[in-house]
């Protein structure tokens, strides 16, 4: 029988972790965090990281572990939440995934093979010829040659797709379409029980725009130069944190301080809308209607359902 992992799932400022710590508090439980930027250290700000009442009222996994000059990936996740998963069922406690990258919701509890480690070195390649004049047009033709399906599917400008699909041909001798047919197919982990928050949209950019705000006084920009500060680089991966690009074109010059924070506010929204689409497709995920006054009611909604799933 494959196990049931239980998890709080959906887009930016939801309130996902807030739900979950009351589940652990509730349920005995531990929180898994499913967050590609909460791995990081020194982005507590920019990955709005548990702080630290909330650390104390629930113990967090796979967070705050890796350093920003490192890339880190699904693959890296999935290992990484296999083992705090085993660490806290050896205490008999219950592991509550929480968080908002669906990537990597997936390759745990689905096994995606796709997320296996790419080879740097033919990465470093493929966007070196990204970098040169023509080399989006370069790649395209590339893609086109050994996968044309995923050429038709992704345009010359989406150059992070186009070397991913160059990626998993050369790596594989397949195309990418072949690895999804199979990755649909393959057997899952976990079986999942998911549950989001669906606020109104309004609300929720409201909640988006105060989040930000509330990162700006807690010194978002003081962290952002620290990270450029620092003597190894931001990888890539750390570098795609919201907040991270925009505030540090305004401390180069290219924008003003007010336009990086409206920026951030924009790219924090379009991350919930594209958030709330990849998992209102995910038929394992229980949306639950809030305005932010019943959380105590969904606590125990959630909970009751947990503790007879569990009983059973």
């Amino acid at each position: 029988m494959i196990p049931k992992l239980y998890g709080i799932c959906g887009p930016t400022a939801s309130g996902k972790t807030e739900l979950a710590i009351r589940l652990c508090e509730r349920l005995g439980g531990e929180i898994i965090s499913a967050d590609s930027m909460q791995v990081y250290r020194g982005m507590d700000i920019l990955s709005a990281k548990p702080d630290a009442g909330e650390l104390k009222r629930a113990k967090h996994h796979v967070i705050d572990f890796v350093p920003p000059d490192e890339n880190y990936n699904a693959s890296r996740f999935r290992q990484d939440a296999m083992a705090a998963i085993q660490t806290v069922n050896e205490k008999h406690a219950l592991p509550i995934l929480c968080g908002g990258t669906g990537l990597y919701i997936d390759a745990l509890t689905k096994g995606i093979r796709m997320a296996e480690e790419a080879d740097q070195e033919l990465r470093e390649r493929l966007k070196g010829i990204a970098a040169q004049p023509d080399g989006k047009y370069r790649l395209h033709r590339m893609l086109k040659e050994v996968d044309p399906a995923s050429a038709a599917k992704y345009p010359i400008n989406d150059t992070r797709r186009v070397i991913r699909s160059l990626e998993i041909f050369y790596a594989t001798g397949k195309p990418r379409g072949e690895h999804e047919q199979e990755d649909a197919q393959s057997e899952c982990t976990f079986d999942a029980v998911l549950f989001a928050l669906k606020w109104d949209r309004e609300t929720l950019y409201r909640r988006i725009d105060r989040r930000v705000d509330d990162m700006v006084a807690r010194g978002l920009i003081s962290e952002v130069k620290a990270l450029l500060n620092a003597p190894e680089a931001v990888r890539e991966t750390a570098a795609q944190a919201i907040g991270f690009k925009e505030i540090k074109q305004a401390l180069e010059g290219e924008i003003s301080m007010d336009e990086a924070i409206d920026l951030t506010k924009t790219h924090s929204r379009h991350l919930a809308k594209r958030q709330e689409t990849w998992f209102k497709r995910d038929r394992r995920v229980t949306w639950l209607e809030t305005d932010g006054t019943n959380f105590d009611a969904l606590t125990q909604s959630i909970a009751d359902i947990i503790s007879e799933a569990i009983a059973r």
